[in-house]
């Protein structure tokens, strides 16, 4: 059974270091330094006591949108809904929160994670193009 609850920062800090889409992981200096001031959300998905997923969001833009930062799920783990409930724990947190709409970032190499987004009702809102095709990063974003 999946289990969903709020995290402290460096829990989810320890799990990103296992995530391998996360080349150069951030430090929790990083993460405290962008969700101090700002209202945030973070959570943990667990199997048992493990922690087997996260995700993190903060309040970036100060726009009505929840910007959706960092998350994963281990490898061994994936194909098990665990992103699914991350995501749905985080949006329903939103709306009852007043957010209008929830946005993110991701990669164009990151094709499973674009898809997952859309079949959830994201959109592509904008694309920043960098050397390496592969490497454009893609904007999404989800109304609420």
């Amino acid at each position: 059974m999946i289990r969903i609850r709020e995290a402290a920062l460096n829990e989810c800090v320890q799990l990103s270091d296992q995530i391998p889409e996360f080349e150069n992981p951030y430090p929790v200096s990083e993460y405290e330094l962008r969700c101090k001031e700002n209202m945030h959300l973070s959570l943990i998905a667990e199997i048992g006591n493990e922690p087997v997923g996260f995700k993190i969001g903060y309040d970036r833009f100060m726009d009505g949108s929840f910007y959706s930062w960092m998350g994963g799920v281990k490898v061994e783990f994936r194909k098990n809904g665990i992103a699914g409930q991350l995501a749905d724990f985080q949006e329903y947190w939103v709306k009852e929160n007043g957010f209008k709409s929830i946005k993110l970032k991701t990669r164009k190499k990151h094709q499973a994670m674009i898809a997952f987004l859309q079949d959830r009702g994201f959109s592509i809102t904008t694309e920043e193009p960098k050397g390496n095709p592969m490497e454009t990063r893609i904007w999404m974003e989800k109304k609420i």
